[in-house]
């Protein structure tokens, strides 16, 4: 088994274990495809159970809230399980579970069945989380936000081939992306299985897990205790609640406006891989040179408010051509954002912590994302479809100074 020595004890310019590094890119890329596959296709996948439009839209949104509410609860737990028993095991369940949900989803037959394979998928949806915890382990500290920008880069080539992948075989039948997900997750599992070296060394890893470890608000309330993490994750979780509505209502947004197919619904959505794929690759590395963390967050942020805002045009004048440019826009914003946000939250804390840092992290995300949804699934039926673009750019706008502000405060 691969063993790594504590990064507070390395210097800055010893080089990354090569197989763990090619397998965290691997599993992260396989989870962009599978995470994005299944996005075109929810809204014909509700459809024939629900006739009344308003309510297939409430379903939508609640399928993707479900699915955040499990991760909220389960999040913190398997950060402390991966802070006590190392990366490997837990990340292997979290894909299993994901395999089974995928597959549950895909066969269907009642909607409950429905909402039952999101459940299944967010009770082990630590595999993000965990992923980052194990690429903070195998990285130099003053390192990482270079490395979780190859993460955010390689995801967005999945993401790229996922939402396309997903639209085209859904000619075949719309469960038929669920079911290549789960075999593609599936196929990750069996590569880990024999090839992941474990990265948290023993001398690392919690002595015991308590009660408190396991339980969500009082970890949350934990990591928000923590002074250079608490305005930092508020300012996210303002900007993660639109970034949840937009994921759950996209679909049926284009589908009522546009009359779109799932094939054009998963190219769009690859639009964010590829605004990743060119961030990452050409953007990033030249803004790490020249500005901060907090700099190319706030950034991000600014962008994703003028990519809402031509999301938002595009609904009151039924024109598409602003809707893809501002997706184009939004998704430039999150492909910065994300990484500077996560170099930020990694440096926050030390090795033995990072489980507890990157599952409360995801705790909070999984929060604003069963709030999101919900919020923007009642507005886009109660106040029209431009009305969740309008809550992104106030909420961001909102956002700003806090993030400012935390920033200032402890970097």
């Amino acid at each position: 088994m691969f063993q790594f020595e504590s990064h507070n004890k390395r210097n800055m310019d010893e080089t990354v274990d090569k197989k763990a590094l090619l397998f965290g890119l691997m599993s992260v890329f396989l989870c962009g495809i599978g995470f994005t596959i299944i996005t075109p296709v929810v809204p014909f996948l509700v459809q024939p159970y629900i006739n009344n439009p308003d309510e297939q839209t409430i379903a939508v949104t609640l399928l993707t809230s479900v699915y955040a509410v499990c991760v909220f609860f389960a999040a913190p737990g398997l950060g402390a399980l991966s802070d006590r028993y190392g990366r490997r095991p837990v990340l292997l369940v979290c894909l299993l579970g994901s395999a089974a949900g995928y597959l549950v989803f895909g066969i269907g037959g009642a909607l409950w069945i429905l909402f039952a394979g999101r459940i299944i998928d967010g009770i082990t949806g630590g595999t993000i989380s965990t992923i980052f915890a194990y690429f903070a382990d195998i990285t130099p500290r003053e390192q990482r936000t270079k490395y979780f920008g190859w993460m955010s880069a390689v995801v967005g080539v999945g993401t790229v081939i996922g939402p396309t992948l997903g639209g085209l075989l859904a000619r075949f039948g719309y469960s038929v992306p669920l079911y290549f997900g789960a075999i593609i997750t599936l196929l990750n599992v069996i590569y880990g299985f024999f090839f992941m070296p474990e990265s948290l060394h023993e001398d690392n890893r919690l002595n015991k897990i308590t009660f408190v470890r396991l339980n969500p608000f009082i970890q949350l309330a934990d990591v928000l205790s923590m002074k250079n993490l608490k305005r930092l994750l508020v300012a996210a979780f303002l900007l993660w609640i639109p970034s949840g509505s937009l994921q759950a209502v996209f679909s049926q947004f284009t589908m009522d406006t546009f009359s779109w197919k799932p094939a054009l619904i998963g190219l769009m959505f690859s639009i964010i891989g590829i605004q990743d794929i060119i961030s990452q690759g050409f953007i990033m590395p030249r803004l790490l040179n020249k500005i901060s963390d907090k700099q190319i967050a706030l950034l991000g942020m600014a962008s994703e408010i003028i990519g809402y805002s031509f999301i938002a045009a595009s609904a009151l004048f039924s024109f598409y051509p602003f809707v893809i440019a501002g997706m184009f826009i939004f998704g430039f914003g999150d492909s910065i954002f994300g990484p500077s946000l996560n170099g930020m939250v990694s440096k926050s804390a030390d090795s033995g912590e990072q489980g507890r840092i990157q599952g409360g992290s995801q705790a909070i995300q999984a929060l604003a994302k069963i709030i999101g949804p919900v919020i923007g699934g009642r507005i886009y039926v109660s106040l029209g479809s431009a009305a969740p673009a309008f809550m992104g750019v106030a909420l961001i706008a909102a956002a700003i100074p806090v993030l400012y502000k935390s920033t200032n405060a402890t970097m």
